[in-house]
């Protein structure tokens, strides 16, 4: 598994991804979440003791054991899965970071599950997840996400956990002395790309790959992000588009563990924004069941692409956190289904009302699911002025 050495450099490093992902400055006093699964308490322990040092608040909460979490939703009322705790609401008002740690214990123990159930939570919380965007556009809030290595991650993946833990250690630099130099690096590097993404004049981006074909719209006032501190490890470079123009086929091809339920193979049809037709070669129920959620959900809320030179990752991992950083041989692209990120909005963010997204084609809904393409591919930025731009082929940006 992880040394106590690695341990504490992962904690070093998920500090510097929330202090990086945060516009404003963390002080003294700040109020920091940290949600975990119960096998990551040492990663927690040790984190917990380093928030302490920089006179911050940590706030812990460990989520659902699988024993916990079955019985809610098999036994629960709509009123139990709705339930919002007390105090709860104020919390999210005041907090200023959110770490999460998964280490799951099972990843299918939901399968059995009505789907429309699980949807229940997921959109009775929508406020406090819109609470703190707000904050974050404001500045106030940041977060980042990690993984902890266990026994089940690695079964689902095909390997052992010593494996999979050499994974998490080698993709977030933990086997460096100084890790955070390394992501510092990176962050220049991705700097860079960013801003010749940004300088394009682009109508339509067109990918193309053995089953894809898809046009996405990036809209005005729309600028890429990525390589920011949210999450632990993040390659991905992204932009949310504006969901009224994407068209076309996407696929698939890495599997997606959600909610306990495992989906392999979307094939998805857009037509004028929406998802015309879906199917999988595992799982469809559950995916059709999830583009029903909300109106939000069956639109486009962001588009990535990963360059394979930044990406460690070459394997599938059970987790979207690694698959959607994949590098490998062709780096990977992928699209999410449901929510859009308001920190891709390029003018104020003060000027970001809800009227304002709406107007922009950034898509609201309580669903947020990335579903990864690791073919090779190539993406051409159709440009304003009636040229076209070869901006990614063999898993690399082509700067």
């Amino acid at each position: 598994m992880l040394t106590e050495k690695q341990i504490q450099r992962y904690a070093d490093v998920l500090i510097w991804g929330l202090k990086t992902a945060r516009s404003g400055k963390i002080k003294k006093g700040d109020i920091i979440l940290i949600r975990w699964d119960l096998p990551a308490i040492g990663l927690v322990e040790a984190l917990f003791g380093k928030l302490l040092e920089m006179g911050l608040h940590p706030v812990q909460r460990m989520m659902y054991t699988p024993s916990m979490e079955t019985p809610f939703y098999n036994g629960s009322t709509p009123r139990q899965l709705s339930f919002i705790p007390p105090g709860e609401e104020e919390l999210y008002q005041s907090l200023n970071g959110s770490i999460a740690i998964l280490g799951p214990q099972s990843l299918t123990h939901l399968s059995s599950v009505d789907p429309s159930k699980i949807a229940i939570p997921v959109k009775a919380r929508k406020p406090l997840r819109d609470i703190l965007d707000k904050r974050e556009e404001q500045g106030l809030f940041s977060w980042t996400l990690a993984v902890y290595p266990t026994e089940e991650l690695a079964s689902h993946a095909g390997i052992s956990v010593k494996e999979y833990a050499r994974q998490i250690i080698k993709a977030c630099f933990l086997n460096r002395k100084e890790p955070i130099a390394h992501w510092n690096e990176i962050f220049r590097h991705a700097q860079t790309l960013k801003k010749w993404l940004n300088r394009l004049s682009v109508e339509n981006f067109h990918m193309e790959s053995a089953n894809v074909d898809l046009m996405i719209t990036p809209g005005e006032k729309r600028r890429w992000i990525g390589v920011s501190g949210h999450n632990i490890p993040s390659f991905e470079l992204f932009i949310s588009p504006d969901w009224r123009g994407t068209s076309g086929i996407y696929y698939a091809d890495q599997p997606s563990y959600r909610s306990g339920n495992f989906v392999k193979g979307i094939r998805l049809e857009f037509k004028n924004g929406k998802v015309l037709n879906a199917s999988a070669e595992a799982g469809e129920n559950f995916l059709k069941k999830q583009l029903a959620m909300d109106n939000g959900a069956d639109k486009i809320g962001e588009f990535s692409l990963t360059d394979r030179r930044f990406s460690k990752i070459d394997r599938f991992m059970a987790n979207t956190l690694f698959d959607e950083n994949f590098g490998g041989k062709y780096g990977n692209s992928h699209i999410a289904l449901g929510a859009s990120y308001s920190d891709t909005f390029s003018g104020k963010s003060a000027e970001l009302t809800k009227e304002r997204k709406s107007e922009l084609g950034f898509n609201d809904s309580a669903l947020h699911w990335d579903i990864v393409n690791t073919e090779k591919k190539r993406v051409t930025a159709i440009l304003k002025s009636g040229g076209k731009k070869l901006i990614y082929e063999n898993g690399q940006f082509l700067n």
